[in-house]
């Protein structure tokens, strides 16, 4: 039975770059997939290509392809990757020019684009938010971008016309592996088991590390070895669906029943029905068995046809925050920071600064649980964290100002002040109908 070495060299878009070399080089691959894609970066990549039309795709796409490329004139592998997020074409340029500065002019690339779906927005826009439940048509005049999650079929006829490196925006995180078993097994796209099978595949490989104990490790509790180097995942899938999770010996992590499934159910809210744009897979009877060293067989998934619809993320300006930062260390090290921050909150009201949330935070004291914070022996040393949501850049920047004052105007023994302000993208969801979008694969 033929078998598909597929590994995950980057599970989101700042991931290391060192565990995906190492798997072009001793991993026997057929694909390896770079999977860097979320909601709010492609986004901001949106934002960053209306400055300029170059540039729209990931920001360590170039770093990623210097180290890649030199691996794949010793080891040829056919890479996969959301890297282009708003500007796959730009991203699919760069990376010819890359490639035949690097002696590689015949690798094949291929851009495959259809998922903004800007221009053909007008008719959705009464379309209830997943977020707010309300019409996203409130959000016009805000928006910047609209993307829709899109399945493997780019992927595929990017395959079939012969792509080495295959660049994509917004695709669903499974279908980067779903396209090759497609591919290479001829899996039919209505053939609702496999495609739950190949889904499933894709779901483990996704988040890299998180798979080989990178989000799994906690000391005393969980131990991972040499976290230090966490090697990332290998899925070896066979004609019928079947599937291993694995790992390169000699680095570390560790692939075992349990790091499988924390990741089987990331972002999984119900197992019979996972809705992707290729099939909604079913993990109800999903079993793990481990079968050797970091060897663990998955089974059990099934699929059944799709829900006719696509996922779009709207990307819209929503506010500015402004933060500010101040630590206070040594004896009543709290007390002093409590009133900094009853001082920064009174000098706000003063100066009429107009905020639509204001959060006042002692970190590793209340700022993850509030007042749910269990008591605790007082702390020597605790930084205060005062951010706020504001419409304008000019409120957003009074926050860090008065945190920042904190440093001559009291309590004493403040140190360490940093400020900053940011403007915030935000993400709408709404559905429109599968059939409305339509992949488009551009060969360089």
């Amino acid at each position: 039975m033929k078998t598909l070495r597929i590994g995950s060299g980057a599970g989101y878009g700042g991931d290391r770059i060192e565990p995906a070399v190492d798997l072009i080089r001793r991993g026997n691959l057929s694909y390896l997939i770079f999977e860097c894609l979320a909601e709010r970066t492609i986004a901001l990549a949106q934002l960053e290509k209306l400055g300029d039309p170059e540039k729209g795709y990931n920001p360590l796409f170039t770093y990623r392809m210097a180290h890649i490329l030199p691996a794949l004139k010793e080891h040829p592998v056919t890479i996969i990757t959301n890297m282009g997020a708003a500007n796959p074409l730009a991203a699919a340029r760069k990376a010819r020019a890359m490639a035949d500065e690097a002696g590689l002019s015949h690798l094949r690339i291929a851009a495959v684009t259809g998922d903004d779906v800007m221009p053909i927005l007008s008719p959705y826009l009464k379309e209830n938010t997943m977020e707010t439940g309300r019409p996203l048509q409130e959000l016009e005049n805000s928006l910047i971008s609209a993307n829709a999650y899109m399945g493997c079929a780019g992927i595929v006829e990017a395959l079939r016309q012969g792509a080495d490196l295959i660049i994509t925006g917004r695709v669903a995180d499974p279908a980067l592996v779903l396209g090759p078993l497609v591919y290479e097994f001829g899996w039919a796209m209505d053939d609702w088991d496999k495609l739950g099978k190949g889904t499933l595949a894709g779901h483990l490989l996704e988040c890299a590390g998180q798979v080989t104990g990178g989000y799994y490790a906690d000391p005393g509790r969980k131990d991972v070895p040499d976290l230090w180097n966490l090697g990332f995942p290998i899925a070896e899938v066979g004609e019928d669906g079947s599937l291993t999770i694995t790992k390169l010996p000699d680095t570390g992590g560790v692939v075992n029943e349990d790091t499988c499934k924390e990741q089987i159910v990331y972002e999984l809210q119900d197992p019979a029905r996972y809705y992707t744009p290729d099939c909604t897979a079913d993990f109800q009877m999903v079993h793990v068995e481990q079968t050797g060293p970091d060897r663990v067989a998955v089974y059990g998934a099934t699929g059944h046809p799709h829900n006719g619809k696509l996922k779009v993320s709207a990307g819209y300006q929503d506010c500015w925050i402004g933060e500010g930062q101040i630590s206070y260390g040594g004896p009543n090290a709290l007390a002093r920071a409590q009133l900094a921050g009853q001082v920064v909150r009174k000098r706000l009201m003063i100066t009429n600064c107009q905020v639509d949330e204001l959060r006042v935070d002692l970190m590793g004291v209340n700022s993850l649980y509030g007042a749910a914070s269990k008591e605790a022996p007082a702390p020597q040393e605790v930084r205060l964290r005062v951010a706020a949501r504001t419409k304008c850049r000019e409120e957003a920047e009074k926050i860090g100002n008065e945190v920042e004052a904190l440093y001559t105007n009291g309590p004493a023994g403040g140190g360490g002040a940093v400020k900053n302000v940011r403007r915030i993208v935000s993400v709408a969801s709404i559905l429109i109908p599968r059939d409305a979008v339509t992949s488009h694969v551009t060969m360089l």
